[in-house]
């Protein structure tokens, strides 16, 4: 009979529960023929991949609409006749051109299906144009919903801006609206009413004034770009700049605020900009998208990762809105959306999942990115606490990981306990600061400018640590229970196992005497000794600092 019990989560916002407690209760949530349109890689959509766009629209403030083509350019990766592209249904197809002439198209949900003349043979390269017209869905709670935000600022001068991600950019232009395709390069033209300028993604071609006023904004992105990145942002901007001496050489500065924030916006900029820059470019190398440039541009929402152009809302103040996500202090010493929003120019725009319901790709690393600014700013210990301060928004609801091909993404837990996750596997598997460092910058490296899966950046970490770690990251993304530490003690000897929901679940755990030494002691699910000399239940300490689990001693 066990003589006493003693069973602690660690998650700050979780009760009791049995590790697969949370899985049974769950109800699945059922999708339809519209959500395998949005979400599935079909045929009609795998049959060419988008190497061009060019974007050309027509903003009307006052009417909320929006009005022009999109040209996608593309290579055929086998003979087919008919594809799909997506754009929402309240938004109007008026017509699709190729080769000069008009073709037939058909809508459902929120996808149109384009029939060609002849067949279009593997491997030749091809054109269409989309020409469209309509009212997008305005966003009420940007970035958090989806479409374009329409409102004012402080003079009265109309203010707007994208902010699609999870959604889909194709609830405002049309394009394929999958993650997986990205377009090598991209045109952005945006002609909008006179006295405002448009600022969106890479670097300012020209500018040209249109009869009757209105003004043409020429932005062209070199570099391959995902759909919910693509962004114009419409106001009354004033521009200043600046440079930074990076790893690959010159990264031009521009930033694009409203005129009554510009002495606000130079001193928080300089305060931060630079240093994350140093930072994140230590941990995961190069800055990806030289060619384009970085861009902070102040929007009339939080902030979101526009590629080259980062949206910035946080209203020139340090934390997130002033506050500490964290509850450590170590928030507040730098503006939380330009370092996580900047952070995802690695993970969310150099590296991209192919599905959504992969974005803990995005997300846990770049919400890790804060702690390693942390780091470099303060050192090892402040990160820790840092880290360890995350734990608080953890929910433990539902797999980090969402269902796949339905087009949607998981529990939010992704970014708090995401980062505790890559943290747990700095500590176990490489505690070597150097070779953690080189580790990240491979990543970036071996996955430059790609679309990856959660297969492929673990089984990279797995191949650079030397571990299999497929089953620990399974445990944590795919079940909302943690992983239990069971400590028995018998005839006085102590043993240990995990408790998981993965079958041979396994992983290194730092234990010590009471004032004593960290070891490292293997362990998988079934009970092993524990050669950790007087150890008793009084005087043992897991490194719970650095591991996020749950701990049961009897």
């Amino acid at each position: 009979m066990r003589s006493s019990l003693l069973l602690l989560w660690l998650s700050l916002s979780v009760g009791l529960s049995g590790p697969a407690a949370a899985q049974l209760l769950q109800a699945k949530p059922a999708f339809t023929r519209a959500d395998s349109l949005r979400g599935a890689l079909t045929p009609l959509r795998t049959c060419y991949d988008v190497t061009y766009y060019h974007l050309d629209v027509r903003l009307d403030v006052g009417r909320k609409a929006i009005s022009g083509s999109n040209l996608f350019g593309f290579t055929a990766t086998q003979d087919f006749s008919r594809l799909q592209f997506d754009l929402f249904a309240n938004l109007k197809v008026e017509k699709v051109e190729f080769q000069g002439k008009s073709v037939p198209f058909t809508r459902e949900a929120n996808a149109v299906f384009v029939t060609f003349p002849a067949p279009i043979r593997r491997g030749s390269r091809a054109a269409f144009t989309v020409f469209y017209s309509g009212q997008p869905t305005e966003a009420k709670h940007a970035p958090w919903d989806g479409g374009l935000v329409f409102t004012q600022d402080s003079k009265g001068q109309p203010w707007v801006a994208s902010a699609c991600q999870g959604v889909g950019a194709s609830i405002w232009w049309p394009t394929k609206d999958h993650q997986s395709d990205e377009p090598d390069s991209m045109l952005i033209s945006v002609t909008v009413p006179k006295g405002l300028k448009d600022v969106s993604n890479g670097r300012l071609r020209r500018t040209t004034t249109l009869k009757g006023g209105a003004t043409r904004f020429d932005w062209f992105v070199s570099n391959p770009i995902n759909n919910y990145d693509v962004a114009l942002n419409v106001g009354d901007y004033t521009h200043f700049a600046d440079e930074y001496a990076g790893e690959k050489g010159r990264l031009t500065l521009d930033y694009w605020v409203l005129p009554e924030n510009l002495t606000k916006a130079k001193t928080q900029f300089a305060a931060n900009v630079k240093p994350m820059l140093k930072s994140l470019e230590s941990w995961f190398g190069p800055y990806p998208f030289y060619e384009d440039g970085y861009k902070l541009v102040e929007a009339p929402h939080l902030g979101m990762e526009h590629q080259s152009a980062v949206a910035y809302g946080n209203k020139y103040q340090n934390g997130y809105l002033g506050k500490d996500r964290s509850a450590t202090g170590w928030g507040l010493k730098w503006d939380f959306i330009i370092i996580h929003e900047s952070g995802h120019e690695w993970f969310g725009n150099n590296i991209t999942s192919k599905d959504i319901a992969d974005m803990w790709i995005h997300e846990s690393f770049t919400t890790y990115s804060e702690a390693l600014f942390v780091e470099s700013q303060f050192g090892k210990p402040a990160a820790q606490q840092y880290i360890r301060g995350q734990r608080r928004n953890i929910q433990n609801d539902a797999p980090i990981i969402g269902p796949y091909e339905v087009n949607r993404e998981g529990s939010s837990d992704m970014y708090d306990k995401g980062s505790n996750v890559l943290n747990l596997i700095r500590t176990a598997y490489v505690p070597d600061d150097a070779r953690w460092r080189e580790l990240l910058r491979g990543l970036s490296r071996t996955f430059y400018h790609q679309t990856v899966t959660t297969p492929q950046v673990v089984g990279y970490l797995s191949q650079q640590t030397g571990y299999n770690l497929t089953l620990i990251f399974d445990q944590y993304l795919r079940y909302s229970s943690l992983p239990t530490l069971e400590i028995r003690f018998e005839e006085g000897k102590p043993l240990g196992r995990w408790i998981a929901n993965v079958p041979e679940f396994n992983l290194p755990i730092r234990l010590r005497t009471k004032g004593g030494e960290y070891r490292t002691l293997p362990l998988t699910t079934s009970f092993q000794p524990l050669n950790l000399p007087g150890l008793t239940r009084e005087n043992l300490e897991v490194d719970t600092e650095n591991y996020y689990i749950g701990v049961l001693v009897e």
